[in-house]
């Protein structure tokens, strides 16, 4: 177990590419805020544009299954690596507990929790793949607003994390990967052929973590008003708007999707 631990420390936390990662604005890959406007732009471009094109119904089982099936299983495995690696980051890593929910002013964005933030943030951006498979499908009755507007803004949110050294942004990234390993390990099984019966618990899981979110973030202002103060924190009000939004939008899809099948539900039993 011990040799398991160790193999996990040196490749996810002092792997020397981690322990001395720095993020810097202009040389780092993403870091400049004009690949962050391009980047979103082109994503919300496209999907305006293709969201008006209709294609072939064959796309969806010869080709679009199986890259449904890969897309989900590289970000299974992905939000599971970042988890893990965030987590022993914190544990082996952080001088002290209270710096995973406020960073000291004036913290240089550099090595293990910066790193997994990096690679955080340029998942984000794997993830517009999500609505390109939607709209290769023609299922765009899944574009919604929230869709879209969730995954714009949170790259943004990502970006804020490291530019700005934002406080609690450790325990953000670890709740929201594991959110993405339940998530997309449902999704990897639609791509194969198989529905689970537990798609209600992913929607669940997202809005607890949301309100989780709150919670830990009423300790960090604590901390920011009683002490020197936390890194960040015009960042952590963008990311704690957002996390509200998200919260009501996602609460409204819950209600609309729930109830109807419970209703549909309630009016089978009724029949005679």
């Amino acid at each position: 177990m011990n040799s398991i631990l160790s193999t996990l420390q040196y490749w996810l936390v002092n792997h020397p590419s981690i322990l001395h990662f720095s993020w810097t604005p202009g040389h780092t890959l993403g870091s400049t805020p004009q690949f962050l406007f391009f980047t979103i732009l082109t994503y919300l471009s496209l999907t305006f544009l293709l969201s008006y094109f209709s294609f072939p119904s064959s796309l969806g089982s010869h080709i679009l299954k199986p890259l449904s099936a890969i897309h989900s299983l590289t970000l299974f495995l992905l939000s599971f690596i970042m988890a893990l690696g965030c987590t022993l980051s914190i544990i082996f890593h952080t001088p002290h507990l209270q710096h995973i929910i406020c960073f000291p002013p004036h913290v240089s964005p550099s090595g293990p929790l910066f790193f997994w933030a990096y690679i955080f943030y340029l998942s984000k951006i794997l993830e517009f793949l999500d609505t390109l498979l939607i709209i290769l499908s023609n299922s765009i009755q899944r574009l919604t607003f929230l869709h879209v507007y969730h995954h714009a803004t949170v790259v943004i949110m990502c970006y804020l994390w490291l530019n700005t050294c934002q406080s609690l942004f450790p325990v953000a990234l670890v709740t929201n990967a594991i959110v993405h390993v339940l998530m997309y390990y449902y999704y990897l099984w639609c791509a194969m052929g198989v529905r689970p019966k537990w798609k209600r618990l992913v929607t669940d899981c997202q809005i607890v973590q949301f309100v989780f979110s709150f919670g830990i973030s009423g300790l960090m202002l604590y901390y920011h008003f009683t002490g020197l103060g936390c890194s960040g924190i015009w960042a952590w009000c963008f990311n704690a708007v957002f996390n509200a939004s998200l919260l009501v939008l996602f609460i409204d899809f819950h209600g609309k999707s729930y109830a109807k099948k419970k209703k549909m539900h309630h009016d089978k039993d009724k029949r005679p």
